[in-house]
């Protein structure tokens, strides 16, 4: 693993386990304590984390990192899932794509349909569709513009998902709770729930390692998910749960209709 990829994994593990200490984390990520500790330093100097005596903690500004760190994180499985979130995509579609690393994935994915709609609050997606050769209709909202997920947010964000209706929303999440449901970091969340109650079904696409946590702001509850798309790492009981409240559970790598 690249040194900037374990940084960003890092990250990841702190967000899930709140701290860590230099044998803990060597331990995780079959590395030496000398290699951790160059992570630990070069995270600290960015302001990501706060190193302790003998370990580190996730500096609480920086829980929702930045775009170009979580594009590092379980890149693989994020790729599967994206591949199999395209199946449900058919020319004449109209989509919302949120701006998560897990639904960038999909991007390229998505030449293959010249007549479909697609909404976005993303720089990085709006960009990277402009350059296919297809016919295509891009929609984006106005807002703030938010440099750490490229993506716009606020007031008018809100109200121009408000003014459409769509197929589907491909959406990802920072933590899944049974109880209290789709979770993020992401302190402007609230365009989120403006795209679900822009989508008649909601796919959210999210690795097994996003089950069980709960982040601070929930976007919506489970009742409102209709598809998740995840990986063979999901709990057996945790799917049970899921598919107990209605919702169509698909692992990659299994056959499906």
């Amino acid at each position: 693993m690249k040194p900037r990829q374990r940084q960003a994994a890092i990250i990841e593990y702190l967000q899930a386990h709140g701290k860590g200490s230099v044998e803990e984390l060597a331990q995780h990520f079959d590395t030496t304590g000398t290699t951790i500790r160059k992570d630990l330093v070069a995270l600290e100097h960015a302001g990501t984390v706060i190193r302790t005596y003998g370990g580190v903690v996730l500096n609480k500004d920086e829980a929702d990192p930045p775009i170009d760190h979580k594009t590092l994180i379980n890149t693989h499985k994020k790729a599967l899932i994206a591949d199999a979130a395209v199946r449900f995509i058919h020319d004449g579609d109209s989509i919302i794509l949120d701006a998560g690393s897990t639904v960038l994935q999909m991007v390229p994915l998505l030449n293959r349909f010249s007549n479909i709609t697609v909404m976005t609050n993303s720089l990085h997606i709006v960009n990277a569709l402009a350059e296919f050769d297809n016919e295509q209709t891009i929609l984006m909202p106005g807002g703030t513009f938010r440099k750490k997920s490229a993506s716009f947010h606020g007031q008018l964000a809100e109200n121009a998902f408000e003014q459409f209706s769509f197929d589907k929303l491909f959406m990802g999440t920072d933590g899944l709770d049974l109880n209290a449901g789709v979770t993020t970091f992401n302190e402007v969340y609230t365009v989120s729930k403006a795209m679900c109650n822009a989508a008649r079904e909601v796919i959210l696409m999210a690795d097994s390692s996003k089950f069980g946590r709960k982040s601070p702001n929930i976007v919506c509850g489970l009742e409102t998910v209709d598809k998740i798309i995840t990986d063979a790492g999901i709990e057996p009981a945790f799917r049970e749960a899921l598919e107990a409240k209605g919702i169509e559970v698909i692992i990659t790598g299994e056959p499906h209709e």
